[in-house]
């Protein structure tokens, strides 16, 4: 009897003993809770960060910048001077292509503003964007599938020969305008800025607001475009697609050039 005890008890304390690996399976599960509420809450931060783009505090940070380097031109108000013009109800779509793109502040006045490296950061231009926004209703900076490049090429080419190329090219390779000032050409301009400029007319540019060109008109637009940008002339020496002018041009030069040293060396030969 004894023995049973010992051997009973020796079986107790082993059945009760704790397997070696069980700290380690509890350890990983508490790491995985961790893991996965530090992402939930990473995934919530973002979220409110996105949502407090025009919060008052990046207003307030893009008032500050608007007065230390728009507001000798533009006013404190941003109504204007002779300068600048007024920027109130511009929308933050301006204000991003203008100073997204370093055309804005303008080193000297001339006859446009021209595009240069950009002096401020991703975030300071979109503290601007949100300051001027928030004085009165304006276009927004453009979001979503209407920059994917992935519209009508057919309708894009149709609405940007219709529209814009008499200015920037059928080619969208810009072309001159008058008393100096010029279309700028369209290759390597971001999709978003492509549709800022068509949504706020920057320069000599004209508005295209939803009612001349929908949205769904505009992503066409940029697909044309991007397509253009992303594939290369079909008929080989694109010349700088500036048309017939480049092309005659290249006629006259090189090719009755080589006539006129054919017919000299043939003459030269024949003496």
């Amino acid at each position: 009897m004894p023995e049973n005890r010992k051997l009973t008890t020796r079986q107790g304390r082993k059945a009760g003993r704790r397997h070696p690996l069980a700290s380690v399976a509890l350890i990983a599960i508490g790491l995985l809770f961790t893991g996965g509420a530090y992402a939930a809450f990473s995934a919530t931060s973002s979220a409110t960060a996105q949502a407090d783009a025009t919060s008052q505090q990046t207003i307030d940070e893009g008032k500050k910048l608007f007065a230390a380097n728009c507001a000798t031109c533009h006013g404190l108000a941003a109504d204007g001077t002779a300068d600048g013009p007024n920027l109130i109800g511009v929308g933050a779509a301006a204000v991003d292509f203008q100073v997204g793109t370093g055309r804005m502040p303008m080193a000297v006045n001339g006859p446009q503003a021209e595009q240069k490296p950009v002096q401020f950061t991703d975030e300071q231009v979109a503290a601007l964007a949100a300051y001027v926004a928030s004085l009165a209703p304006g276009p927004a900076i453009p979001e979503g599938e209407v920059l994917d490049g992935q519209g009508d090429l057919s309708n894009g080419g149709e609405l940007f020969r219709i529209n814009c190329a008499m200015c920037h090219n059928v080619a969208g390779a810009g072309g001159a305008l008058t008393e100096g000032k010029f279309a700028p050409p369209l290759t390597g301009v971001s999709s978003k800025h492509i549709y800022e400029a068509m949504v706020t007319g920057p320069q000599n540019m004209p508005v295209f607001n939803d009612m001349n060109i929908t949205p769904e008109g505009k992503r066409d637009i940029i697909s044309y475009l991007k397509y253009l940008e992303n594939n290369p002339s079909p008929g080989g020496f694109a010349l700088g697609s500036l048309g017939p002018v480049s092309e005659g041009l290249f006629l006259w030069i090189f090719g009755l050039g080589a006539v006129v040293a054919l017919t000299v060396w043939i003459t030269a030969k024949s003496n």
